[in-house]
């Protein structure tokens, strides 16, 4: 019969429960923390003088005119956000199959960027290079009519010219989005020919073809009809199935002359993240992508998850994984909960 009054203690030389007994140890202890130094903000940006326009798939994201824009930048600052990413929602009248609205003297997004950099000069301006938002078939290149794919030479050469116009306009940092091949180095050569040298390149190095960028392309306006097929980006998006693949993409961006290397989506690829960590003394950077921040919002609006929880989750195990960077639309908040903290 066992006696319930006393127990005797095991012999335990580790005992790994005494650095979890209480906050205080916890804390000294914490391998990973958080930080709003490292944490960009996306944000949407649309032309004309109305007010902030909700995205549904997107609780608390909306699309900003330049001049909420100005507004949104300042309070990021206050908070301790001291970088954001933008992307432009272009009309549909001013698109077409050749993305060339991207290049032109009109492009209000010029504009936008050079006001930002006016009103908030202390905030980092890093601009989204793809040509999807301008295209009327919403991919992030020019076609080629033989094949219908997207033609890589031919896109990267406007891509360079729309990267060099970011710069010019007042972008700190460019970020080709489109997984074309040798566009990291042709948008290098470009700015540094027209004296850009300073200007960084935030290279998607590793985006895969995901499920997860659907509100996205919502908030920007490429996304297909309802009802039918979402864009078959594959050819040039990576295999999701594919990590080898993206450490050569990676290695080909650095070679290239590319400042940051970032992995797209972060959460479902936290082995991607890991492995171009070891792979570089680069900064890495992982963009939690819109399906990420609406999945857990849909969850925690049904119940099944606590909101801030598992932000917080979420967040920490991209910067366990060795991101030293987060784009993530949670980083409004997540500088409230760490100041409050």
């Amino acid at each position: 019969m066992i006696n319930s009054a006393y127990t005797p203690p095991l012999d335990l030389v580790r005992r790994p429960r005494r650095n979890r007994q209480n906050a205080a140890i916890r804390a000294l202890i914490r391998e990973t923390r958080l930080h709003a130094d490292n944490l960009i903000q996306p944000l949407f940006v649309k032309d004309g003088n109305g007010g902030p326009e909700a995205i549904d798939s997107m609780p608390g994201i909306e699309r900003l005119s330049i001049k909420d824009l100005i507004k949104e930048a300042i309070q990021l600052a206050k908070l301790g956000i001291r970088a954001v990413a933008l992307f432009p929602q272009i009309d549909p009248t001013l698109k077409d199959a050749h993305g060339k609205y991207a290049i032109t003297d009109k492009n209000w997004f010029f504009t936008a960027i050079r006001q930002l950099k006016i009103e908030v000069p202390h905030v980092l301006i890093i601009a989204d290079v793809a040509l999807d938002p301008y295209t009327d078939h919403g991919h992030d290149g020019v076609l080629d009519p033989a094949t219908g794919d997207v033609a890589n030479d031919e896109t990267v050469h406007i891509l360079t010219h729309y990267a060099t116009r970011l710069a010019a306009a007042g972008a700190d940092m460019v970020a080709p989005s489109d997984m074309m091949d040798g566009r990291i180095g042709a948008i290098r050569d470009e700015l540094d020919h027209e004296g850009f040298t300073q200007t960084s390149i935030l290279a998607y190095a590793a985006k895969f073809a995901s499920a997860y960028y659907g509100p996205f392309r919502d908030a920007v306006g490429s996304t297909t009809e309802k009802g039918t097929p979402a864009l078959d980006k594959r050819t040039y998006q990576l295999d999701p199935a594919n990590l080898r693949e993206a450490l050569l993409e990676a290695r080909l961006d650095e070679d290239q002359g590319a400042d940051i290397l970032m992995i797209k989506p972060a959460g479902l690829y936290l082995d991607v993240i890991s492995a171009v960590r070891l792979a570089t003394t680069l900064p890495i950077a992982a963009y939690q992508v819109s399906g990420e921040y609406a999945q857990i919002h849909a969850a925690a609006r049904a119940g099944w998850l606590d909101l801030e929880k598992a932000r917080d989750e979420s967040l920490l195990a991209i910067k366990r994984a060795g991101a030293d960077i987060i784009l993530t639309y949670f980083a409004r908040d997540m500088a409230k909960s760490l100041r409050n903290s």
